[in-house]
């Protein structure tokens, strides 16, 4: 089996990070491909980057030369994931889905620690879109840039932890979801703080892609995701009307 996991910036060593914590999630037999675009922002902190990279990660997968048997688009709260459903004909999963719903049964409520207080608007819209935000206690800013998680490690788990501790102790949280893909990695380090469950996104989304194509599932094309009518289509990096199937 191999799965794709698109990282929604364009830096290569968050792309690195995150599909090494993808490869230790999964099982054997499971080849894990990070990707990265070819454009886009080096970080994806609001609306005008999060639509760009929706536009770069749909790019990057549909021109991957090879098979793949299912995608993780790996941003948590990014736009994009319900046109991949549109292009391929394989499971795609989004870790900002993967990561609440899985946190949904390991206690009543869970929070969602996130990096700036501007992405958490985002993070919510896409719960609710999800019908995932009526278990959500609430979504906390650590304050901390997607870049500065990985220049300045130590601070970025204190400053998780410390939104953590008060998102369990004043919202009542009995789950943490980890916010942002920039974040994996950091599920035991914050567990061990907390004594709560800590869910990674890009760990959940593996096992559930992983469940997915061994049960033989994939996206419904009836109706919503059916695959985009043929058209013309003017300065655009993707030709979805020429695509062919992803397996």
């Amino acid at each position: 089996m191999r799965i794709l996991v698109a990282n929604v910036n364009t830096t290569q060593s968050m792309t690195d990070s995150i599909a090494a914590q993808a490869r230790a999630a999964a099982a054997p037999g499971t080849e894990i491909i990070g990707i990265t675009p070819r454009f886009g922002a080096d970080s994806c902190e609001g609306n005008f980057e999060s639509y760009l990279a929706a536009i770069a990660v749909m790019d990057a997968v549909v021109n991957y030369p090879e098979p793949f048997d299912a995608v993780i688009q790996a941003g948590y709260g990014e736009h994009g994931r319900e046109g991949l459903q549109e292009l391929l004909d394989v499971p795609v999963v989004d870790i900002t889905e993967a990561a609440a719903s899985t946190a949904m049964f390991l206690g009543h409520k869970y929070s969602v620690v996130t990096t700036l207080d501007r992405a958490v608007p985002l993070i919510e819209d896409r719960l609710k879109l999800a019908g995932l935000e009526a278990r959500c206690a609430s979504v906390r800013a650590s304050g901390m840039a997607v870049l500065e998680l990985e220049e300045y490690p130590e601070r970025a788990v204190e400053a998780i932890v410390g939104q953590a501790e008060q998102a369990v102790r004043n919202d009542k949280a009995e789950v943490i979801v980890l916010g942002c893909g920039g974040m994996a990695g950091l599920d035991e380090q914050i567990r061990q703080r907390t004594g709560v469950p800590v869910v990674d996104g890009v760990a959940a989304a593996v096992t559930i892609a992983e469940s997915l194509v061994r049960l033989g599932l994939s996206t419904s094309k009836v109706r919503t995701y059916a695959t985009p009518r043929p058209k013309t289509v003017i300065g655009w990096p993707i030709t979805p009307a020429n695509q062919p199937a992803a397996r």
